[in-house]
């Protein structure tokens, strides 16, 4: 998009020049973009004025001294009062009457704008509704109307003439300025009114997203009666106070602007300004932080404000010490942490239970110095004073220092100290201005920037424990001798003490700059200007605080213009037509930009952008968050689960830079193409709570520029590009970006590498291969599934009672031959055992596969009623030797028995139905007679459910499979050609390897030889490994590119096993996950070489099995790994743009991840412009001009990272507390 798309669309501007004339007069609608009758705005004028009538009645009457100034207010409210409860009855009465009957309109255009209306007379329901549309609650009708007398009454008492002129004078121009005040003044009332009792206006200065609660009709009102309050103070203190006087005065001039500063959103919604306010006087004068959420807030401002009364009451100077030392540790701390500590496991990033006895022993200490220091200061001060008077004679003597004194000039070589070591700990210093030659540059790995920073290291902890141990004590010692503990007991003393002791260990660094200031002021000789050395010690240091922080944020939001405005011409792609004009005009009247920044940082306010354009206005203050509502909202999609897995780790990783003295609210962190924005909520003694927020990973080509803009600014830092020149070395070729580069955290995090597959998965001898190393993996992969089976049957049968212990195995239950020959293991699979999407769908072992543990159940209580005991039936056997036997066995549940004839047999046993081929053993391995070493095989089924398996191996049955993986409705042809592919060799491989895991003791030799010699077995493998072959659909000869990225997905085509197949979810995904494996097998081959040996196989499939996830990134799975940790995943893909298939590889390594700081008040500013534009003007224009790419300050980032529903990070961590000790 060019630099000149519209600020805002036709729609939108129609909307607009709608909107702004009923928030500028509060409410009436005037501009309706459609015709209505000349009585719709007669209703509306008439209400407006009605205020003023009600007050004129009531000054005239004062004025001809018929009433006094009280009874002539009350009046005026009392009317006010009838009228406004006039109006809110007739508004519900149409409401009910509206809700019950509502009359269609003649003509239903669906083309009409949504707002028309269409009017029938004066006093229709649809007018009332129009002109007064009432209020939601009924609370809200009583409450609003009596404030509305009120305010009219006071009004009235506030603007009499004879008031105004006993302000302004009673002659010359103090009389001339009454008549416009009066009538501009009622203009303000009016529009007051009309807010709050007839219809409130849309504000611009709009913080929540919705007003639920109908708070904003009460905000004009009440600023209006703040205004009359400084008046009624200066009424009832007898117009004795001169700086009551000035106030009113100016207020009253003020008073006539309100329209503008609410048109302009200047002034605060009683929301946020209450959060202002109670952020403000926390942290600068009761010495708190900014807290992370609204709840903190309240709940520290008023256990602060308790502290501060309690030191007012407290009668010792030295109890005030210990009490305000004491309460400042603990309220510097995060107490909720010891309530997560009780509770068990503590995310809490810290020492956890034994940082309770350091911190009290460290407390002990500073107690203990503190009033140490303060007695001996109180007896010896006496003593100090008389030998100073003794002196004060000879010129020539030399006055002591006062031990103030002397530990002042120590806090001045702490502060410098500790200063120039946080310097060094940064990539740049100056401010940004300079690189700092220290710093590592061109570090790839980890472990050499660990290296080569361990100096830097060193440093840094020196400072911590300089800042956060020594610099506390010697500032306790500084506060605990000052003089002003003589005369503690008045109300600025006490709360300066309260907020001195408290701010020692909230801000270390903040106190010892404050302190160090005044130290130099006292050594400048400001000790002698009396009225600053009158004002004590604690009441200058919050002096000092305000006037650093609001110079700070001067320069910060004065950066930010400049940077607004030479980039609106430099920057081509930002350059519009009124460019020029706008560059013009802001040089002409530069002294009214300085005054508005210097007005937003008066207010602590944001700098506000209009349309981000260089047009500056004065954002509404608002607590340092910017936003509303808790931390943590974000808009999720499937990548937030990177950001998720990356939170804790960065959160660990960033406490050393913050902890060494990392400056700034918000910071912006970078790799791989992932942003990370970090924010600063609440900072304490030895803690701090952040937020992490995760920005999109599909970059937009917004997105994209910024992006490569903030590599650019990163490798200048950190990369070192050399230039010519050398005294250009160090400079930071960047410096006026809204990005600071200041540090790089070695993080264990995923690296994301996607490749393209042309090569591999298209070449014939590559995919010629896949299929033998499907079925090696399949093969693999149940034998690994019976060993996990195996596994969790012996973890059972562990925890279970001494009752189930004590059942007998089913394989113990076989049959004795009737005739020597070989075991046979009989074993009875029941269908009914088994679930489809259970990992654990049948029991193996001795605890699990009793028949008479069936018995032991109880179905009493089932919800159909008592289910009847299913007997064991005989079947007919066959034998080794050919002859038939009757064997107990389990019917299968749905099968028919005969009882009348054969009561004891099923019907597959039945003699008279043999030649049918039921119940002989169709498909078990018949016996060569021609060969006595080894039987052939010349049918390539097993048995059915309902058939025993013929295991010669007594092993055999712990490495037996589900008895529904062998129900494949599949032509014996099929699997008759596969029969060649099952690989044998790999098969007795897997079973010599896994027999070691699955038998903790025993002779290993002997058990692998008979299961290897099994052949019950290997057909029991054969059968269900082909099946899932052929109903997969990977028996095809020769794999297509396009067919194994759908077997790979899962969306293989139709064959006539698949439906058997997807009923048994757990062999379904076995196989698929089979399928998976080998297909990273061919890549890995392709890449890295063939697998040579079958134990290089082996060890590579286990080391899939252990180390990876091989799937789908859609796939749920996929994001669990992710969040496990799981070391590498695997994905295929496919590019439809391109046409070619790719792969995907994470693979959890540590990572070096670049960490700037944002300029905060160009975040603030740009926040401030997007709620206006969306909450106000509704500018929800994907292509609007404001959310363009700016490389230097970074916009398109920055209104990504705000809260939803503006904004749209796709991770945002709720509020996480860091120890920086």
């Amino acid at each position: 998009m060019g630099p000149d798309v519209p600020l805002l669309n036709d729609y939108k501007q129609e909307f607009f020049w709608k909107r702004f004339p009923q928030t500028v007069l509060g409410g009436p609608r005037l501009k309706l973009g459609y015709c209505a009758p000349l009585y719709v705005y007669m209703h509306q004028l008439v209400l407006f004025l009605t205020p003023w009538l009600l007050g004129g009645i009531g000054a005239l009457l004062y004025q001809l001294r018929v009433l006094d100034e009280a009874f002539a207010g009350v009046i005026s409210g009392v009317l006010m009062l009838g009228i406004g409860a006039t109006l809110q009855g007739l508004a519900r009465c149409m409401a009910h009457r509206t809700g019950v009957v509502q009359r269609l309109p003649a003509a239903n255009n669906i083309l009409a704008d949504e707002e028309e209306v269409e009017f029938t007379h004066c006093v229709a329901p649809e007018t009332v509704r129009f002109v007064v549309p009432g209020k939601k609650f009924m609370g809200n009708v009583v409450l609003h109307t009596f404030l509305a007398g009120a305010l009219c009454g006071l009004s009235t008492w506030y603007l009499l003439p004879d008031r105004l002129s006993g302000l302004y004078g009673h002659t010359g121009a103090g009389l001339g300025a009454v008549v416009p005040l009066f009538a501009l003044s009622w203009v303000t009332v009016c529009i007051g009114e009309y807010s709050l009792i007839v219809n409130t206006a849309t504000e611009t200065a709009t913080f929540q997203p919705q007003d639920t609660y109908e708070i904003t009709p009460l905000t004009r009102p009440l600023y209006i009666l703040a205004f009359i309050a400084v008046d009624l103070a200066l009424r009832f203190s007898g117009s004795g106070v001169v700086e009551l006087q000035v106030a009113s005065q100016v207020l009253h001039v003020l008073f006539v602007v309100l329209p503008v500063l609410w048109a302009l959103g200047m002034l605060s919604p009683l929301d946020a300004l209450l959060l202002w306010a109670m952020e403000q006087t926390l942290v600068h004068g009761l010495g708190g932080s900014a807290m992370s959420t609204n709840i903190r807030l309240l709940v520290m401002f008023l256990s602060s404000v308790c502290v501060a009364i309690c030191t007012f009451f407290i009668p010792s100077s030295l109890g005030v010490v210990l009490f305000t030392v004491a309460m400042g540790y603990l309220f510097s701390q995060d107490l909720t942490q010891l309530l997560v500590l009780v509770k068990g496991a503590s995310p809490t990033l810290g020492l956890g239970w034994w940082g309770l006895p350091l911190s009290l022993m460290f407390l002990i200490g500073a107690l203990t110095e503190a009033g140490l220091l303060h007695q001996l200061y109180l007896i010896n001060s006496g003593n100090l004073t008389l030998s100073v008077n003794s002196l004060e004679h000879w010129e020539s003597s030399v006055v002591p220092p006062s031990p103030q004194e002397v530990i002042g000039w120590l806090l001045i070589a702490l502060f410098l100290l500790t200063r120039l070591l946080r310097e060094l700990q940064g990539a740049c210093v100056l401010g940004g201005v300079m690189l700092n030659p220290l710093y590592p540059k061109r570090v790839t790995t980890a472990q050499a920037f660990r290296q080569k920073t361990h100096g830097l290291h060193v440093a840094g902890i020196i400072r911590r424990i300089l800042m956060n141990l020594a610099s506390p004590l010697v500032m306790i010692a500084f506060l605990s001798v000052d003089e002003s503990l003589k005369k503690v007991h008045t109300a600025s003393l006490a709360i300066g003490f309260t907020r001195a002791f408290r701010m020692v260990w909230q801000s270390s660094e903040a106190a010892l700059l404050q302190m160090v200031l005044v130290v130099i002021i006292r050594l400048a000789g400001g000790h002698r200007v009396a009225r600053w050395n009158e004002l004590g010690t604690t009441v200058q240091l919050i002096l000092v605080s305000l006037i650093v922080n609001r110079v700070s944020q001067f320069v910060c939001k004065l950066s930010f213009a400049l940077t607004v405005l030479i980039t609106s011409w430099t920057e081509s792609k930002q350059r519009r037509q009124s460019a020029g004009t706008l560059l013009v005009l802001n040089v002409a009247l530069c002294p009214v930009l300085l005054g508005v920044v210097a007005l937003s940082a008066l207010l602590s306010a944001p700098l506000l952008p209009l349309f981000t354009l260089p047009v500056f206005l004065v954002g509404f203050p608002r607590p340092l968050r910017s936003w509303p509502g808790t931390p943590g909202t974000a808009c999720p999609c499937p990548d937030s689960v990177y950001y998720q897995q990356l939170c804790k780790r960065l959160a660990s990783a960033i406490r050393p830079a913050l902890a060494n003295g990392a400056f700034g609210s918000h910071y912006l962190g970078r790799f791989q193409g992932r942003l990370l924005w970090i924010s600063v909520l609440e900072r304490g003694y030895d803690y701090c709570t952040i937020n992490i927020k995760g920005l999109e990973l599909q970059e937009t080509s917004c997105h994209t520029v910024e992006a490569r803009r903030v590599d650019e600014v990163f490798e200048g830092a950190f990369d070192h590009v050399e230039r010519p020149g050398q005294c250009f070395q160090l400079f930071n070729p960047h410096c006026g970006n809204a990005l600071t580069p200041c540090s790089v955290l070695p993080i264990r995090v995923y690296s994301d590498a996607q490749n393209v597959l042309t090569g591999i998965i298209d070449s014939p001898d590559h995919l010629h291969q896949l299929n033998s190393d499907f079925l090696k993996t399949f093969v693999w992969i149940l034998l690994r599934y019976c060993v996990q089976e195996l596994t969790r049957g012996a973890q059972r049968t562990k925890g279970q009672s001494l009752q189930t212990s004590g059942r007998k195995s089913q394989s113990s239950q076989h049959a004795a031959p009737s005739e020597p020959g070989p075991v046979v293991v009989k074993v009875a699979m029941d269908s009914q055992l088994h679930s489809e999407s259970s990992s654990s769908s049948h029991f193996r072992g001795q605890d699990s596969s009793s028949l008479s543990s069936f018995a032991d159940w109880s179905d009493e209580d089932d919800l159909f009623g008592p289910v009847p005991i299913r007997r064991p039936i005989r079947m007919m056997v066959r034998t080794d030797e050919g002859q038939t036997e009757l064997a107990l066995g389990v019917s299968l549940p749905g099968s028919v028995e005969i009882h009348s004839l054969y009561e004891s047999m099923a019907l597959s046993s039945l003699p008279t139905l043999r030649p049918l081929g039921l119940g002989l053993g169709l498909g078990l391995p018949s016996v060569d007679k021609g060969k006595d070493n080894m039987p052939a095989l010349t049918l390539t089924t097993i048995p059915s459910i309902s058939q025993p398996l013929h295991f010669t191996s007594p092993y055999s049955e712990l490495f037996s499979l589900p008895a529904e993986w062998r129900t494949a409705q599949l032509s014996s042809s099929k699997l008759q050609v596969l029969r060649p592919c099952f690989p044998e060799a790999w098969f007795c491989f897997c079973l010599s390897q896994l027999v070691v895991e699955s038998f903790g003791e025993g002779d290993f030799e002997q058990v692998t030889l008979g299961l290897q010699e099994d052949h019950a077995l290997r057909e029991l493998y054969t059968q269900v490994v082909l099946s899932c072959c052929v109903a997969l659909g990977a028996d095809a000869q020769v794999f297509s590119p396009n067919l194994l990225f759908r077997l790979y997905c899962g969306d293989g085509p139709w064959t006539e096993g698949l439906e058997w197949l997807r009923a048994n979810k757990e062999l379904h995904q076995l196989t698929l996950r089979a399928f998976r494996y080998s297909v990273k097998l061919l890549v890995d081959q392709a890449s890295l070489g063939p697998v040579e040996s079958l134990d290089e196989l082996f060890t590579t499939l286990q080391d899939y099995h252990d180390n990876w996830f091989i799937g789908l990134v859609t796939d749920r799975s996929w994001q669990d790994s992710v969040v496990q940790e799981k070391p590498f995943l695997f994905s295929l893909g496919h590019d439809l743009t391109m046409g070619t298939y790719t792969s995907r590889v994470l693979s959890l390594q540590e990572i070096l991840v670049q960490v700037g700081v944002l300029n905060e008040e160009s975040v603030r500013g740009q926040w401030a412009n997007l709620s206006w534009e969306l909450l106000y003007a509704t500018n929800d224009d994907e292509e609007r001009y404001s959310i363009q790419a700016h490389p230097v300050m970074l916009r398109n980032l920055t209104v990504q990272a705000a809260d939803p529903p503006l904004g749209y990070p796709i991770y945002s961590s709720p509020p996480i507390h860091l120890r920086c000790l």
